[in-house]
């Protein structure tokens, strides 16, 4: 099995970052994904003008819905198969399983997860530090981390390959499963209090006593009910909480 260079997977991961441009309803981020896919496939035998480039090629361009920022190890475990010569349907069915795990994963560690958490600091420091270091925190606490998951997913899907199972099960992202949300919600909590004070006047200490007491309760009601309602819904409630208590 060839291995494609070191140059291969840089340009990978840099069209991994476009992979939402070709979006459509027909075949979601599936373009995206093949045109992703490509520089590794180069490097089948016959190279672009052969046969199992060609076959390569249009299985990746098909249908494929999951979250955007794990598209890498989806890229990286279906690259791997091809130069393995893995058999054409044992391909598709590895595209047809990862739907669902990639899309809930990413889901769950991005957009109820890492999201709400950047935007939640962001927003703290916006209210009680100088100007810019708000968005200088959102940009870093964002960014950093869906970067390196990128990154990561196409390594960890190279690696991999058909047996794809073993490196979503590894104990960091494990970890961060179970983490992420609690703490998401802790700091929507803390900012709450922050934000409502720098709109209604100074923020005394006493308000972030309540808001350190108020993310600490969070924390342990969210561990029974963030799984039901989720974190996006459970901030929702806080919010509506805080605010009519403050108009109370």
């Amino acid at each position: 099995m060839g291995r494609p260079p070191v140059s291969a997977f840089v340009r990978t991961g840099l069209r991994l970052l476009t992979v939402q441009a070709c979006w459509n309803y027909e075949r979601m981020i599936g373009v995206g994904l093949g045109y992703a896919s490509e520089p590794l496939l180069r490097a089948l035998p016959g190279g672009r003008a052969g046969e199992p480039y060609a076959a390569a090629m249009r299985r990746a361009t098909q249908y494929f819905n999951a979250h955007p920022y794990l598209t890498g190890l989806a890229a990286g475990a279906l690259a791997r198969a091809e130069h393995a010569e893995v058999p054409g349907e044992q391909v598709e069915r590895l595209r047809d399983t990862l739907l669902g795990p990639l899309g809930a994963v990413g889901d769950r560690l991005v957009w109820a997860g890492t999201l709400p958490a950047a935007s939640a600091v962001g927003l703290a420091l916006s209210a009680s530090a100088p100007a810019g270091v708000g968005v200088a925190a959102l940009l870093t606490l964002y960014n950093v981390p869906h970067v390196a998951l990128r990154v990561w997913g196409l390594r960890a899907g190279w690696r991999s390959g058909a047996a794809l199972a073993r490196a979503l099960g590894t104990p960091l992202l494990r970890a961060a499963l179970r983490i992420i949300g609690p703490l998401a919600t802790v700091c929507v909590g803390l900012a709450l209090p922050a934000v409502a004070g720098r709109l209604a006047g100074t923020l005394e200490l006493a308000a972030w006593v309540a808001a350190a007491a108020g993310a600490a309760a969070a924390w342990v009601v969210g561990r029974w009910l963030a799984p039901s309602l989720g974190v996006v819904r459970l901030g929702l409630l806080a919010a509506v909480v805080v605010w009519l208590g403050t108009a109370w």
